[in-house]
């Protein structure tokens, strides 16, 4: 089966690749691109360790095939901080011990900050059903969401 060329947007910068038509995006990230932040947890859209924001919606990349992303706009969490800065939602996770062996939390960042650019007051309620996609194994989901609520307040601009 022969590739198909793809021109795409990553974290704001112009992309070319060549996908094999049944490659999902998560391979295309990690084996073409070599952005390897986001992880294959199950292969099924249920872990959302995979989680990516395609055109501005948040989407579990192993879900998606790599030909499907022509001309459109993919975040992932290699795009969440800058070079020398962390995103708030990085370092909230950090502050709060909001993960253990890591595997799942480029997923809840990714996450985290596509619920904050949509809604930058959320309840605990709405964090924690935004999050119910995303699977930890290690934490406990307490720490994680205390830490995107932190990190709301803190973009908002209010004390914690």
């Amino acid at each position: 089966m022969s590739k198909i060329h793809v021109t795409t947007k990553v974290n704001g910068d112009t992309v070319e690749f060549l996908a094999d038509p049944r490659e999902t995006l998560l391979d295309c990230l990690r084996d073409r691109l070599g952005l390897t932040g986001s992880k294959e947890g199950c292969g099924t859209g249920d872990c959302g360790a995979c989680s990516v924001t395609l055109d501005g919606t948040l989407v579990c990349s192993c879900l998606v095939l790599g030909a499907e992303v022509q001309g459109r706009e993919i975040g992932t969490i290699e795009g969440m901080g800058g070079d020398d800065t962390l995103h708030p939602l990085q370092r909230k996770f950090i502050e709060h011990a909001a993960l253990q062996c890591g595997f799942c939390t480029p997923g809840f960042l990714v996450a985290g900050k596509a619920l904050l650019e949509k809604n930058p007051n959320p309840t605990e309620e709405e964090v924690r059903y935004w999050l119910a996609g995303n699977l930890c194994r290690c934490t406990g989901y307490d720490k994680i969401v205390r830490a995107v609520m932190d990190a709301a307040a803190e973009m908002r601009g209010e004390a914690a």
